[in-house]
């Protein structure tokens, strides 16, 4: 490279690394704004499912009073919500309001043979006083798809006789009961709708009643059942999304969005946006699950789901199983109540005071209240040119002849960042950004390196000096590699990201490329000769059997490594208690690769690197606690403050436990040329 352009670069690489910091500084009024955004929903709901509730009490010999002391017994434990379905003749069976026969049996009743050939549905409403509310709902439903409906009785008692199947008409779906809606409301639980997209065509008109009636009985929320949105399917012909959004907005009800459904709800997104994001995130526990878990462990698991993943409404659901080895049914009625509000002859604490102790109470879910920052065009913009910078830092550190074309270029990428405001474009600035920090600090740790290593008389000579300047180097390295989090959080810092209904991409490719990129840098610069030397030597290498099984060893080590990664990895039952001590001992979990990995590694890495050229080999595999230093805040949904506490916690144990390694490596190392002294003695 000629020397004015060596000159040059150096020189722009100062202004560069000046506009880095005016960009961090940017990124504040952003950062501020998802803080406060963050601390705008404290209250939690818990919801129980009503229809689960019904099932369960439809096996007891007294279903009404079961049902009447289990909703009491749940009240007084904490539950402050019911969720209640679109209804059907199968629940209102379970709920005693009618008893649904087939053709033969509608003729014994009545003491006479079976018609040939019908196999129509016959229905008594059980009380007097509840036909008139129901009647015209089921006579309703079935006139609205084309369903012939006629008066019958038997007994004594009013019916309808439906023209259709026993099982068909089972599960068509109807308006939400009114009649347990408004009991649930009397005994003081919040009402949560259910509702789905199964009839059709969408009614605007017969929806608007029911979410008049929703709003009368206090309802500000709704959670949808199946696999798409009301009013979905006929979106496209009738616009029934927005006609649907319109209702719900006249009414201020909002919406809920379960984590981690197999396949989003489909118009979700669509939705959430017409709604002006009214949505409240909802932590749902299945009935395997419940049936499974014990109570400490449910209590745990919502404490986590509130405070690390801005989860305001726990979705409780129970299912009766019938126990073989106790020969009679059972349920988890009794895991649930001692699970949210404690057991002390168990020693179990529950999970609403769990969540008291950080800060959150019992009450109505509400969305978050969305802050932005003043004048925040102007601060993204900083923050855009701050990540364009960090980048082509990070590119001209490899290749520092293209420093000043490749930040002209991350110009322009920048200015349509800005101008395109596109979620895709921001999204690969803020990987690349991501990714950019912590390899820029790790190469920049093995330049200075190689830079005292060939000035051998910089390094320092004692166990003592080497083991401050690690520490030095150790806090300098860390703080360059979160030099990319202000911008990840300050690019994203949008409600969709918190809310899940966006997710980050590329996290697979952020756990992969720094550290290939750091060792890399580490084969072309971190030892003598020049970059063309070193890849020639590289290349000329013979691929030995030894090579062999060190890359089949690497590879392994990095499926590992992948498959651990996210949240599809798998934890064992050990780590999964060792994560609850962690949890218990110190309020937030500090990351596993981070305290007991990558710091650790690093430390004694820079230890052993101020006198050993080989150790560079440690600070590539140390790279790993740097990547997951910023991965910590790629997990949008989780607040800002305990991702900090999670670096800061995993960066202390981590030196404690780099320093033990340390003493370790001093004592062997002590015994070791004793003993060789020894052998030639």
């Amino acid at each position: 490279m000629p020397q004015w352009l060596e000159t040059w670069n150096r020189r722009l690489a100062k202004w560069l690394w000046a506009v880095v910091l005016i960009g961090l500084i940017g990124t504040l009024p952003l950062i501020y704004a998802r803080v406060q955004t963050e601390a705008s929903s404290k209250k939690v709901e818990f919801v129980m499912d009503y229809r689960d509730l019904l099932q369960l009490s439809s096996t007891q010999a007294d279903p009404q009073g079961y049902l009447q002391s289990q909703l009491a017994r749940l009240k007084e434990a904490g539950v402050n919500a019911m969720a209640v379905f679109e209804s059907s003749l199968e629940e209102l069976s379970w709920a005693g309001e009618v008893t649904v026969y087939d053709a033969q049996q509608a003729a014994l009743l009545d003491g006479q043979l079976p018609s040939f050939g019908d196999n129509r549905t016959y229905v008594l409403f059980n009380k007097p006083e509840d036909a008139a509310v129901l009647r015209p709902i089921v006579e309703s439903t079935f006139k609205r798809i084309g369903v012939s409906v006629e008066s019958w009785s038997a007994k004594g008692r009013d019916g309808l006789v439906i023209g259709l199947g026993p099982d068909d008409a089972y599960m068509r779906p109807m308006q939400p009961n009114p009649l347990a809606m408004k009991m649930l409301k009397e005994q003081g639980f919040l009402i949560v709708p259910r509702l789905s997209d199964r009839t059709q065509p969408y009614d605007d008109e017969e929806i608007g009643k029911w979410i008049d009636e929703f709003k009368q009985l206090g309802v500000t929320r709704i959670i949808f059942d199946g696999d798409a949105v009301t009013g979905f399917n006929d979106q496209e012909e009738e616009q029934s999304l927005n006609r649907f959004a319109d209702r719900l907005k006249q009414a201020g009800i909002g919406i809920g969005t379960i984590e981690n459904l197999k396949v989003p709800q489909k118009g979700l997104g669509t939705l959430s946006k017409l709604l002006d994001y009214n949505v409240v995130r909802v932590h749902s526990i299945s009935e395997g699950e419940m049936n499974a878990a014990k109570p400490v462990t449910l209590a745990d698991r919502i404490l986590l789901a509130v405070k690390d993943r801005n989860l305001r409404i726990i979705y409780l659901n129970a299912m009766a199983v019938k126990d073989s080895s106790k020969g009679q049914i059972t349920n988890p009625l009794d895991t649930i109540v001692d699970a949210v509000a404690g057991n002390e002859e168990d020693h179990v604490k529950g999970a609403i005071e769990q969540i008291k102790n950080f800060g959150f109470v019992t009450g109505e879910a509400h969305a978050f209240d969305v802050h932005h920052a003043p004048a925040e065009k102007l601060w993204k913009a900083l923050a855009i040119a701050g990540s364009v910078s960090l980048i082509a830092l990070t590119i001209g550190l490899f290749i520092p002849a293209v420093l000043l074309p490749v930040f002209m270029i991350g110009v322009i990428g920048g200015a349509g960042v800005f101008v395109l405001d596109s979620s895709l474009l921001t999204q690969a600035l803020a990987l690349f950004t991501a990714i950019a920090a912590p390899t820029a600090s790790l190469a920049l740790l093995i330049r200075w390196l190689r830079n005292r290593h060939e000035r051998k008389e910089s390094l320092p000579r004692t166990a003592w000096g080497r083991l401050g300047a690690s520490v030095v180097l150790y806090l300098r390295t860390a703080i360059i590699s979160v030099f990319a989090v202000p911008f990840v959080v300050a690019l994203l810092n949008d409600i969709t990201y918190q809310l899940v209904l966006q997710q980050f991409r590329g996290v697979s490719l952020l756990h992969l490329a720094p550290i290939a990129l750091v060792a890399l840098y580490a084969v072309l610069y971190g030892y003598g000769g020049t970059v063309r030397s070193n890849l020639r030597n590289l290349l000329k290498q013979p691929i030995t059997v030894l090579w062999v099984i060190v890359i089949a060893v690497v590879g392994a080590a990095g499926m590992y490594y992948l498959s651990r990664t996210g949240n599809s990895g798998q934890a064992s039952g050990l780590e999964l208690q060792f994560r609850s001590f962690l949890e218990s001992t110190f309020g937030v979990r500090p990351r596993t690769k981070e305290f007991l990995l990558g710091h650790p590694i690093l430390l004694l890495g820079l230890f052993l690197a101020l006198r050993y050229r080989w150790a560079l080999v440690l600070i590539v595999i140390a790279s790993i606690g740097q990547l997951s230093m910023v991965d910590t805040f790629a997990h949008i949904h989780t607040p800002l403050y305990l991702s900090a506490m999670r670096d800061l916690l995993g960066l202390a144990i981590g030196a404690i436990i780099g320093l033990v390694g340390i003493a370790v490596w001093q004592i062997a190392e002590k015994i070791w040329f004793r003993s060789r002294a020894g052998v030639r003695g």
